[in-house]
């Protein structure tokens, strides 16, 4: 359920009289098993050879949609079913998927969520406290024995299209883009999870340190961000080009892979941290930085950490959203409805 560069065209609609049968809702009696959806993309990392137990109990339905087109009606089929549980086996790129798929089929009310970490990233697993072992039955436990963590993803659309709204939980843009290719690289090499993490961060870091401005890793892209519904510019610190930002980050997830604190004492909420083409003496500071153990004077280095309602993007370079690349452009970026995830 990939693409090289998201369409935002390309978005599934929901069938009207789909999306009418996703008001069916089902009252579960105490004892009584609850009926599951499993989203289960083949595609996935550690699905990929495995085969999936699809006859493991009459109230838990498995679909697996090869592509996003058949994602929505595979929603709405679950939603016509009453389900209490959407089960979504796959990594970051398929939570993002189903997420903006189900926007049409659930609206703000979605069933309770728990997601199996499948994928060559798993980084809203990691937030939510779910081992790499989590099974299905794990999370069918979960949703009478286990936690709620409550979350809200990021709503990305187009300022010329702004009913388009792709759902995602990791925004990156400039040296982040540079970082993901890194980061296929890294998969190739056995690299996975927290482990890309480190391993990218520190080639990103070795290229900010030792290469000149003109570097991709240095010179980042061409960005106008506006904060707020108001749109009030960012401030520049001043240092490189004021129309260019080395990086951008943001996420609504609390905790990251490999425990890095991008954000400093930031948790909840939309956040975001830009990055000016900073000196290379700043780069070197950049470990302190994101572990927490530097706070004070990074607005006057070229560090901005914020939270904000909203966010404008204006990009000439592309972005990304959980593991895919987008299309430079006008953006808005925004929170969508709380949903509740099980976690053990």
């Amino acid at each position: 359920m990939a693409t090289p560069i998201y369409e935002f065209a390309q978005i599934p609609r929901v069938d009207p009289a789909a999306k009418a049968r996703a008001r069916v809702r089902r009252v579960r009696d105490a004892g009584q098993a609850p009926t599951v959806g499993v989203i289960y993309n083949p595609r996935s990392h550690r699905n990929l050879g495995a085969d999936f137990d699809c006859g493991i109990c009459p109230h838990v339905h498995i679909a697996q949609p090869r592509e996003r087109g058949q994602l929505p009606q595979a929603l709405a089929e679950f939603a016509a079913k009453g389900i209490d549980l959407l089960v979504i086996n796959g990594g970051d790129g398929t939570v993002r998927d189903v997420l903006t798929c189900g926007q049409a089929v659930f609206g703000d009310d979605w069933p309770t969520i728990a997601v199996l970490p499948k994928g060559k990233t798993n980084a809203l697993t990691v937030d939510l406290g779910v081992p790499e072992d989590w099974g299905l039955q794990d999370a069918i436990d979960a949703l009478d024995h286990g936690s709620r963590v409550h979350r809200r993803p990021m709503l990305v659309s187009p300022a010329r299209e702004p009913g388009k709204r792709v759902a995602g939980f990791i925004l990156g843009a400039g040296a982040f883009t540079k970082a993901t290719q890194a980061g296929q690289s890294a998969h190739k090499l056995g690299a996975f999870d927290s482990m890309v993490v480190a391993v990218t961060g520190i080639w990103a870091l070795l290229q900010s340190l030792f290469a000149g401005r003109g570097n991709a890793w240095r010179r980042g892209a061409k960005m106008a961000i506006g904060l707020g519904a108001a749109d009030a510019p960012m401030e520049h610190s001043g240092h490189g080009d004021p129309a260019m930002r080395q990086l951008l980050f943001a996420s609504t997830l609390e905790r990251l892979p490999a425990g890095i604190r991008p954000f400093g004492a930031l948790r909840s909420g939309l956040k975001l941290v830009a990055v000016d083409q900073i000196p290379r003496r700043t780069t070197a500071l950049v470990p302190l930085i994101i572990t927490g153990k530097l706070r004070s004077g990074l607005r006057e280095r070229g560090i901005h950490q914020l939270a904000a309602t909203q966010f404008s993007l204006s990009i000439g370079d592309q972005f990304i959203l959980d593991g895919e690349a987008f299309p430079a452009g006008d953006y808005r970026i925004e929170q969508g409805p709380e949903l509740a995830f099980v976690a053990p």
